[in-house]
C-alpha cells in the first residue's frame, strides 16, 4: 500500500487498480490537469541515465 499522490489516500498498487498510483479517476485526471495547466514540471533536461537504476 501507499499514499495517493493526490489525496494521500491509502492505495493499493498491484494490478487490480486501474488507476495507480492514484486512487482514482478523479485523483488521476487532476494529476493530469496540473501537467497540463505547467503547475507541475520537470526541474532540469533529462539525462540518458535516468532511464537506467543502477
Amino acid at each position: 500500500m501507499i499514499n495517493c499522490p493526490n489525496c494521500e489516500k491509502k492505495v493499493s498498487i498491484d494490478s487490480s487498480n486501474e488507476y495507480r498510483p492514484f486512487c482514482s479517476k478523479k485523483c488521476k485526471l487532476i494529476d493530469l490537469g496540473e501537467w497540463a495547466n505547467e503547475e507541475k514540471k520537470i526541474s532540469r533536461p533529462i539525462q540518458s541515465e535516468d532511464f537506467y537504476e543502477d
